[in-house]
């Protein structure tokens, strides 16, 4: 039997994940022993303090939102 929850830690969030709260474009994911939420970058720090202590794997990928795009060469 293979483990669900390493899978769903390790699979990177797309543009088609939504936020649980808002709808948005999700960037934070909390694997939780009954399953998963997926969270904008507001919503998961603002529920951050209460699940991560819960949370098998906190997935955050908040960095993508200020990463700067490299230039582009001539």
């Amino acid at each position: 039997m293979r483990d669900v929850t390493a899978t769903l830690a390790t699979k990177p969030l797309n543009a088609a994940d939504r936020c649980d709260s808002c709808g948005a474009q999700a960037y934070i994911r909390a694997v939780l022993d009954q399953g998963e939420l997926l969270f904008c970058g507001h919503h998961g720090r603002k529920y951050e303090a209460k699940l991560r202590p819960m949370a098998v794997e906190w997935h955050d990928e908040t960095a993508k939102l200020t990463d700067t795009p490299s230039e582009p060469t001539a």
